[in-house]
């Protein structure tokens, strides 16, 4: 009775198949984990270039609060055209200030008092969520449906 029981444990045929069935979970955790990572990192880039359009179109004529509307609508046409479809103007935050000698001042149109460094940002800021393949809510910084969002991010000193 102990003879085949010998046999067996010095057979190494199919140890093979039992190490691939025991990695292959891990391996095509990692690839999916990849190629997810890669496709948000390709998203954030193109939100950041939707964001740049409109910084463009801020050096084409000089930048002031009575142009937010124009410059939201240049981001949301930006990111339609780059494939982001539900991007609203509610996505985009446009953001004007003045700073005095480097202190932000509340107003953005007033100008600084004399002997004072004087410059004027802009920072245009538009968000996406991104789901990936496999959404859950218990990663680290998901939304409760399981997806990220995404901020493309640009800015310009005006002044």
């Amino acid at each position: 009775m102990t003879r085949p029981f010998r046999k067996l444990t010095r057979d190494e045929r199919g140890a093979a198949i039992i190490e691939m069935a025991l990695l292959l979970p891990v391996l095509s955790t990692i690839v999916i984990g990849v190629a997810d990572i890669s496709r948000a990192y390709s998203q954030k880039l193109i939100l950041e270039q939707t964001a740049y359009r409109a910084i463009e179109k801020v050096q084409q004529y000089q930048a002031s609060q009575s142009t937010l509307t124009a410059l939201k609508n240049e981001v949301v046409t930006a990111a339609t055209d780059a494939g982001f479809t539900d991007v609203t103007t509610s996505n985009v935050t446009i953001d004007f200030w003045l700073e005095c000698n480097g202190t932000r001042q509340s107003t953005y149109d007033m100008n600084c008092t004399s002997g004072q460094t004087q410059a004027r940002w802009l920072t245009v800021d538009v968000t996406h969520d991104f789901t990936p393949m496999f959404a859950s809510n218990r990663w680290p910084g998901s939304n409760s449906n399981g997806s990220y969002t995404l901020h493309g991010r640009a800015g310009l000193r005006t002044q």
